[in-house]
């Protein structure tokens, strides 16, 4: 690997800003949406990526998903809900193309989608009765702003409810060499880019700074030990590692080589040829319950 560069901190204002940033200053999503990425997000639903929500719904609410990505959650919450309603936004207006036509292949007619930054809202005051994000908070510049603005858009009595993956307490066996490093690398890449990789151990708190009094939080994970789990989970990252935006951002910020990326790549594919091979990944999770409170007006942009 090259040398490391200082560590940057990671310190957030009050309002949940990294040291030195405007606040609410939106962070770019670290990786892209390469075919790697999505293949990744193509295989969440409901049941492996919510389940933690999933006892607060019931047909006829509706729901706002941020960050949507290619849909495959957000349709699976559609079908629990009707005929209530769901509002899906990304910042990428590319993937909402996949995530309609994921809505459409399942005949589902109660689902629209916008872009919209989390940080800012086009939504007015009490506008659903539940506000969802997943694997959101951990790619934005100000995951308190963005709660603040979920919790706004939630009626009084709703919830709001996000996941996200902590980094740091990802684990596997065996300990193939490379793979530390990956860790590492992806960390300061993801940093760097004015995101917080192990978001899922400050969910509670980013919630509470943005104003929720009624936080229930708990943990999930991620598993992969079968042997096409394995080579599944391996594969995208190996190529995420090369061929991502991740990978060009990681080149571009100096924190790696076109070299040091191969070489992390091919101990993903090593660590998923092994039969004992096993990895881990911990999600923290945050169910927040809204009451009844004094708001700022929401005062519609202007074009």
């Amino acid at each position: 690997m090259p040398e490391k560069a200082p560590e940057r901190s990671v310190d957030r204002a009050l309002d949940g800003s990294r040291a030195g940033e405007a606040p609410g200053k939106a962070a770019v999503y670290t990786h892209g949406h390469h075919e790697s990425v999505l293949r990744s997000h193509s295989w969440r639903t409901a049941a492996n990526s919510a389940a933690y929500l999933i006892g607060e719904l019931r047909p006829g609410l509706d729901l706002l998903d941020v960050g949507c990505g290619p849909g495959t959650i957000t349709a699976d919450l559609a079908a629990l809900l009707a005929p209530g309603h769901v509002t899906a936004v990304d910042v990428a207006p590319g993937i909402l193309d996949q995530a309609r036509r994921a809505a459409a292949e399942r005949g589902l007619d109660n689902v629209d989608f916008a872009v919209a930054d989390v940080h800012g809202l086009d939504f007015p005051d009490d506008s659903f009765d539940v506000v969802h994000a997943h694997q959101v908070l951990q790619h934005v510049g100000d995951p308190v702003r963005a709660l603040r603005e979920m919790r706004r858009v939630c009626r009084p009595g709703g919830v709001v409810a996000a996941r996200d993956s902590d980094y740091a307490a990802m684990t596997w066996y065996p300990s193939v060499p490379g793979l530390d490093d990956w860790l590492e690398l992806y960390r300061r890449v993801a940093r760097a880019n004015g995101g917080e990789p192990d978001a899922g151990r400050r969910l509670t708190s980013w919630a509470r700074r943005a104003g929720f009094t009624d936080v229930t939080a708990t943990a999930a994970t991620w598993c992969y030990a079968a042997p096409e789990e394995r080579a599944w989970w391996s594969g995208l990252w190996a190529d995420r590692t090369t061929e991502s935006l991740y990978a060009r951002r990681a080149v571009d910020g100096g924190h790696a080589t076109g070299a040091d990326l191969r070489r992390i790549a091919d101990a993903w594919r090593e660590w998923g040829r092994r039969d004992d091979g096993w990895f881990a990944v911990l999600h923290g999770e945050v169910l927040c319950r809204t009451a009844t409170a004094t708001r700022v007006p929401w005062i519609p942009r202007t074009a």
